[in-house]
């Protein structure tokens, strides 16, 4: 892959109030009231600084917990792992490799049969890709991920 994601002070320049608390101040955004906790709909969710793919609509699920929620990331050398004790319990801080932006908290009680861990991410840290756009924003080589010919699993509501 030719593209080269990285953390863009133009990106940052653009960025809403909200969007700098959550990805350069690693606040958190309200439960519920958000983007994309309850979005049912087949993407991609790219970093909002650097673009780098991080999350797909397959992997999400409803954790309940009011902020969009995923049992992996789609590519794990964007995503970062580092302990968090800000608010006095140990917590792991999720953030892009690129973009550097905070994204949320990975904890271990996800779904087990895909995996055991939750990544409750923070809307505000991502551009949603619908996958009818993916090609026409450069993500093309994503859209396998959600065309099932075998007729296997799908967790695309949308077939």
């Amino acid at each position: 892959m030719s593209h080269e994601y990285r953390k863009n002070p133009e990106a940052i320049s653009r960025l809403s109030p909200e969007q700098h608390r959550v990805t350069q101040e690693a606040e958190t955004e309200p439960p519920f009231n958000n983007a994309y906790w309850d979005n049912e709909e087949p993407g991609l969710y790219v970093d909002i600084v650097s673009g780098e793919p991080l999350f797909a609509s397959v992997n999400k699920y409803d954790s309940g917990t009011g902020w969009p929620t995923f049992t992996r990331p789609i590519e794990p050398e964007n995503v970062v792992e580092v302990r968090d004790s800000s608010l006095g319990v140990i917590r792991t801080e999720v953030r892009s490799a690129h973009g550097e932006s905070h994204l949320g908290h990975v904890f271990d009680d996800g779904p087990a049969d895909a995996g055991g861990l939750r990544y409750c991410m923070n809307s505000a840290a991502f551009r949603f890709i619908p996958r009818d756009d993916l090609e026409r924003e450069g993500y093309g080589e994503y859209r396998k991920m959600f065309e099932h010919p075998d007729g296997g699993r799908s967790d695309d509501r949308h077939d």
